[in-house]
């Protein structure tokens, strides 16, 4: 404060200042104030020794009592005598009146503003060993449900969430959406993911792992990269690495999150992801059950540990150790993955093994003797690839993606021919890459849910029939009822046509994929979903997407269904040990068997689809029954 200024004016600065501090202050001043009248009307007594009529002069510590009673209670007064002790004593209860109201006043505008405070979610999180989610999306409700399920053995286990959205409406969403949270606990908090003292209120330093959504809005991969920045660059932050699993949609955004990210960050390309299960699902009916097996966690898991019982021993001797479990691969002692390698290559010391399980609990080699029906092993038979005609209806931001893919595994002569009515498709089609001639590409722009415009394709000539949504132009559930509508025509036009139309579709919300299955395609991409899986799993192991990106790369292992006749004699009963001897002796590993049964319910589920069967089960296998395997052709 400068020189000169008046004494007043100091006061009433200093005032201002004591009163701007909150209801603490408030309280403080309104004590000094009771204070003051009780000490004075006290000495005041004593020293004048006024008395009530009747009565003996007070000492000042009696007078100061006396005062204290007619603050604190008006009614105290009511029995006084003596005019000359009324007066002292209304005084000093018009005062108590005057600072009891403004006490309540305090502490109600305090109790107010600290449940305002609550309501906003800024309160500090002092959890231990919790998932962080990072931003809001239609996807974290799966995520969500996915966690819960894997924190069942878990003790007090906590989900906690920090998103740009009012703390209230995120618990409201959740609890309308999330029925059974069984022993997991969610805590929500607002607040912007990208500011490190935003960041600080969900105690990243002691989290488990963090799980970072692509938030809904314009350019949600810078957000999701800042985020990721925030938390590994924060100057507080915890020196052992964090496990980070971030979603991103435009793969150009892939190399930024890795700089950024580093060792910590598992990335999640979300349309490259689902484009490759939609062509892999395309070509092959009913492998997207298979996927969807490994990334759920109701079902059986993708463990990466270390077993040293199979030290030593080839991985074709390792597999076969196993009987509730399948062994499909290895990460070498510098972290690399190695998914269905030479069957003769041993286990060394160190390494860590890559197993399919119901539990990690359950994962262990098999103490009885196997059987092996060796007569039934049927040799390899090469098969030349043939040209394919593959028809797209719909296109969203995923279709160049879903092009580029098909071609890297279609046969010369193939022919992709495109039909949708989106504004920009005749655009999208010039720029469209392929990655050999093996592929020609045609489009047509047609209304994909007219029944006169998709008879003019010939649609029964298409080897495979491929149905996307309208996603990037609608809202996901109006983009799921238009290809609804498309599915209900095909399903009408392969009747009068008597014939089976593959027909794959990715559909949106999980929920509009059992009113579709009246449809009767074979299979359904269900895209939210898939990536909500993919996230949560990521947020468990450390490998899962390195696992996954070989799963679904040209280049690598890959999961393919064939006939299960092509690997055994089919008419006799025989183990699943004995289809995996056959199919280790082709350098493939098998992971289960689809066998599809109307009269048998269980075999209905996931399309008959069943991952990491009991080996030593013997089971008797039709010639439309198929054999999952990883494979590298």
């Amino acid at each position: 404060m400068k020189q000169g200024t008046p004494w007043g004016a100091r006061l009433r600065y200093e005032f201002d200042k004591s009163m701007a501090a909150g209801p603490i202050a408030l309280i403080g001043w309104l004590a000094v104030i009771s204070l003051i009248v009780i000490v004075v009307a006290g000495a005041f007594l004593a020293l004048t020794r006024i008395a009530p009529e009747g009565g003996q002069p007070v000492s000042f510590v009696e007078g100061a009592w006396e005062s204290l009673m007619r603050t604190m209670d008006a009614g105290t007064m009511g029995g006084d005598v003596g005019w000359s002790f009324r007066g002292v004593s209304l005084f000093v209860t018009i005062t108590g009146i005057f600072v009891f109201s403004a006490l309540i006043g305090v502490l109600s505008s305090g109790l107010e503003n600290k449940l305002e405070e609550l309501r906003k979610g800024r309160s500090q999180v002092l959890e231990n060993d919790h998932t962080i989610i990072l931003n809001w999306s239609p996807s974290i409700f799966d995520v969500i449900c996915e966690l819960i399920i894997a924190n069942t053995s878990r003790r007090k286990p906590r989900i906690v969430i920090m998103a740009n959205k009012d703390k209230v409406e995120m618990e409201d969403e959740i609890a309308a959406k999330v029925i059974d949270l069984k022993n997991t606990r969610i805590i929500c908090r607002s607040g912007d993911p990208t500011d490190l003292y935003d960041l600080s209120i969900v105690n990243p330093q002691t989290s488990r792992s963090v799980i970072v959504l692509s938030p809904e809005g314009d350019d949600p991969d810078s957000q999701v990269i800042k985020s990721v920045l925030a938390l590994v660059n924060d100057p507080h932050r915890r020196s052992t690495p964090y496990q980070i699993a971030a979603e991103i949609r435009d793969s150009r955004n892939a190399d930024v999150a890795r700089i950024v990210g580093g060792s910590e960050l598992q990335l999640i390309l979300a349309d490259d992801l689902i484009s490759r299960i939609v062509v892999h699902s395309s070509r092959q009916s009913g492998l997207s059950a298979v996927y969807s097996e490994l990334l759920d966690f109701d079902g059986c898991e993708i463990y990466t540990l270390e077993q040293p019982d199979i030290t030593g021993k080839s991985f074709a001797s390792a597999v076969m150790a196993y009987e509730t479990s399948t062994l499909i691969g290895l990460c070498d002692e510098e972290g690399k993955l190695h998914l269905n390698p030479p069957p003769g290559r041993v286990f060394k010391q160190g390494e860590r093994a890559v197993i399919i399980a119901e539990d990690d609990a359950a994962i262990k080699t098999a103490s009885n003797k196997i059987r092996i029906e060796k007569e039934a092993i049927l040799p390899a038979v090469a098969r030349d690839p043939r040209p394919e005609r593959t028809l797209l209806l719909g296109w969203n931001r995923r279709g160049p993606i879903i092009t580029f893919e098909l071609s890297r595994y279609v046969a010369p002569g193939s022919l992709l021919t495109i039909a949708a009515d989106t504004p920009e498709l005749e655009d999208d089609i010039k720029a469209l890459k392929v990655s050999s001639d093996n592929m020609a590409v045609d489009y047509r722009v047609i209304d994909t849910s007219n029944r006169a415009e998709l008879d003019a394709l010939d649609i029964p000539g298409y080897d495979h029939v491929l149905v996307l949504g309208y996603s990037d132009h609608m809202a996901p559930q109006p983009a799921d009822t238009r290809t609804l509508v498309t599915l209900l025509q095909l399903r009408k036009i392969a009747e009068q046509a008597g014939r089976h139309i593959s027909v794959v579709s990715e559909m949106t919300d999980v929920r509009n994929r059992e009113l579709a299955e009246v449809t009767r395609a074979d299979d359904f991409v269900v895209s939210n979903k898939l990536v909500s899986m993919m996230l949560a799993q990521a947020s468990e192991n450390a490998s899962m997407a390195a696992i996954f990106d070989e799963l679904l790369d040209e280049d690598g292992s890959e999961i393919y269904m064939r006939p299960v006749s092509d690997y055994v004699a089919i008419g006799e009963p025989v183990t699943f040990y004995t289809i995996s001897l056959a199919a280790l002796r082709r350098g493939e590993v098998a992971l289960g068997y689809r066998r599809q049964r109307d009269d048998d319910p269980d075999l209905r589920r996931l399309g008959g689809v069943t991952v990491n069967p009991s080996k030593s089960e013997r089971l008797l296998y039709s010639e439309t029954d198929r054999v999952i395997v990883l494979a590298r052709n």
